[in-house]
């Protein structure tokens, strides 16, 4: 089996984000790994444990990302994970790709891996926590023709096929397609591994493959700002909280919570 996940280096959450030019400051020293693309590693590392012997020795996880040099950091602790493979497409003419251009990108990085084999199943997690779009496995599910299964659970592979449950607001579904398939994760399908030792030096010395937009035969125009469909126009920084008013409880605090509520139209 032949499985891909695709990882995105993100701020660090608990970082301050910064804008310049309606774009987030993306500052390396405070760059990671999307934490929701852990959940999806996760599960495509059990998948292939959970593969008979003689499949599991022959099976490959590749870790893929869009990322400057500096989306090493996510590609490494992939690594650190377990993976066998990391990719990554670099290439100026990607800067500013929405999420139509980032999935044009993966499709044609999949299309590649392609040619050296089949890829049966391609694995993301449910959101980047950079941007919540929550969009590209739906994107990159329809530029490659795959059924896609979303916001998975739990997970299973078996004769073919894969299949999920995940939770809505009004019910639990259960849904199976047949592979080659795309599979989103959610983040409470399962607890992503701690690395151990041997694993993290290992993945300091891993080689991280660089693919241009050329090796991928991308058109400039569809990709980058020039293929952007969509444009932020506005950012502005988090307003800043407003001091605590403490109010005192003499005997009148249950009547001055609820006029506080409705003065901030909190109810």
């Amino acid at each position: 089996m032949r499985i891909v996940v695709l990882v995105k280096y993100v701020p660090d959450i608990n970082a301050e984000r910064k804008f310049a030019d309606c774009r987030v400051v993306r500052d390396p020293s405070e760059g990671t790994l999307n934490e929701l693309d852990e959940n999806a590693l996760e599960a495509a590392l059990r998948i292939v444990e959970a593969l008979p012997d003689d499949e599991r020795e022959t099976s490959e996880v590749v870790a893929l990302t869009v990322a400057p040099p500096a989306g090493d950091v996510a590609l490494r602790k992939a690594y650190q994970m377990g993976v066998d493979r990391g990719v990554r497409v670099s290439d100026e003419a990607l800067a500013d790709s929405d999420y139509f251009g980032t999935t044009t990108a993966l499709a044609a990085a999949v299309r590649r891996l392609e040619t050296e084999g089949p890829v049966d199943l391609v694995v993301t997690g449910m959101a980047a926590l950079d941007g919540l779009g929550s969009v590209v496995p739906a994107l990159l599910a329809a530029d490659l023709g795959r059924p896609s299964l979303t916001f998975a659970k739990t997970v299973t592979v078996a004769d073919g096929a894969l299949t999920i449950t995940r939770e809505t607001d009004e019910a639990a579904e259960t849904l199976t397609a047949p592979l080659p398939a795309l599979l989103s994760v959610a983040d409470t399908a399962n607890t992503p591994r701690f690395p151990n030792f041997k694993l993290i030096m290992a993945a300091r010395s891993k080689t991280i493959e660089e693919w241009s937009a050329a090796d991928l035969g991308l058109d400039a125009a569809t990709v980058g700002a020039a293929g952007a469909r969509t444009a932020t126009t506005q950012a502005a920084p988090r307003p800043e909280k407003p001091e605590v008013e403490l109010v005192q409880d003499k005997g009148s605090g249950g009547r001055e919570l609820a006029e506080y509520l409705i003065r901030n139209e909190l109810v």
